[in-house]
């Protein structure tokens, strides 16, 4: 196994430039590729589809990466993709069974021999991408701890500007408490006084930005409305003046819905009237 793991890095570190940037592309965020969770030689593996790589290649993100193969189609990528298998970043692998028993445990990954670039394949990673924010993350949250633990011994002056920044934000959070205590106050007086009440900050505790939170100063507390159900509509009745054969004949149409429970009318009647012409 370390065997294996040593030729890994071995034909990884012989990887140019130009492909580890695009390795490193696909290996991000940026790349929106869907990553799998599956279990190769007993230890977690993620691999993911060919296509997916291929879309990846494809898309807007992947034209701002410097220093990289352009890719102008699908045989393109295809052709940059199978070119970095040797390199041993992705290797293709054959998806087997779920390792346990349950349906959505991680299912087992067996290499393929047989390596090539195909976009309805899967590919197993061998390499982590970048660590650099790791690192970086690591050594801040050390150095956070670290300047924690030896707070007795930092100078008066940066011991004094902590306890200012503290003080200032309690106050802060007391100051909040204490508007929503005079509001909630203030609008159970008016409630009585001047109904319908009367709200100070109305959006206060509103999903809206902080300058947002304090506009408007106050506001009646008017209740919402809602939105009022269109009932069954009432039907008039409509007149049609018609002249036939010299006579003018007035047809009614009327419709007839009962309040059966269906919004659908039941009959309608028609109705012809002779109307005496003007003399």
């Amino acid at each position: 196994m370390s065997a294996q793991i040593g030729g890994v890095v071995d034909a990884q570190a012989k990887a140019p430039q130009d492909i580890r940037n695009v390795v490193n592309f696909l290996r991000s965020s940026k790349a929106g590729i869907k990553v799998r969770v599956g279990a190769l030689n007993g230890k977690r593996a993620d691999y993911f589809k060919g296509k997916a790589a291929v879309k990846a290649l494809l898309s807007p993100a992947y034209a701002k990466v410097k220093n990289v193969q352009k890719v102008e189609n699908e045989e393109d990528a295809h052709k940059l993709l199978g070119s970095i298998i040797p390199f041993a970043f992705y290797l293709r692998v054959d998806r087997g069974q779920p390792s346990g028993s349950a349906s959505s445990s991680p299912k087992l990954l067996n290499v393929n021999p047989q390596q090539s670039f195909q976009p309805d394949a899967y590919y197993a990673w061998f390499y982590e991408g970048s660590q650099l924010m790791t690192y970086v993350g690591g050594f801040a949250m050390l150095a956070v701890m670290l300047a924690g633990v030896m707070f007795p011994l930092w100078p008066p002056i940066m011991r004094l500007g902590v306890w200012y920044i503290s003080i200032a934000v309690l106050g802060l959070i007391g100051l909040f408490f204490a508007i929503a205590v005079v509001r909630l106050i203030f609008y159970i007086i008016t409630l009585f006084a001047a109904s319908p009440g009367i709200w100070i900050f109305p959006k206060l505790f509103a999903d809206v930005g902080f300058v947002e939170s304090f506009i408007p100063v106050w506001e009646w507390d008017h209740p919402k409305k809602k939105g009022k159900k269109k009932g069954k509509e009432a039907v008039s009745e409509k007149g049609q003046t018609i002249e036939t054969n010299g006579k003018s004949t007035q047809i009614d149409v009327r419709s007839v819905s009962p309040d059966t429970g269906s919004s659908r009318p039941e009959s309608r009647q028609a109705r012809v009237e002779d109307v005496p012409e003007d003399s």
